[in-house]
């Protein structure tokens, strides 16, 4: 069975799907801004990966490995920024949080 026709969809679904994410890591890294992650659902993928490893890296290398690879640093990144940057608030809740000193200092005189 000629196995380059397989290899090769997996070779460029890897490369569609680095593609699609990179945006993400991008603004995370540029903003900072992690609040619309949940925390949890970043501990899981991580966690699954983990285990998804001992099976990916049974197989033959290939594609799958780049992917998984770029799956499990992604996922890590995206867990330790989350971390360490901690739940930033949005435009509204920062204009709000703003607002509330403003008004609070207004009062107090």
């Amino acid at each position: 069975m000629d196995t380059s026709i397989p290899v090769a969809a997996g070779a460029v679904a890897s490369v569609v799907f680095a593609c699609s994410t990179v945006p993400m890591l991008g603004k995370a890294v540029r903003t900072k801004d992690l609040a619309s992650y949940s925390r949890g659902n970043l501990v899981l993928a991580n966690l699954g990966n983990a285990v998804y490893s001992v099976y990916v890296f049974t197989l033959p290398p290939g594609p799958i490995w780049l992917l998984h690879t770029f799956y499990i640093v992604s996922s890590a990144l995206m867990l330790i920024w989350s971390l360490r940057y901690g739940r930033r608030p949005s435009p509204a809740e920062d204009r709000a949080a703003t607002t509330a000193r403003v008004q609070g200092v207004r009062h107090a005189n």
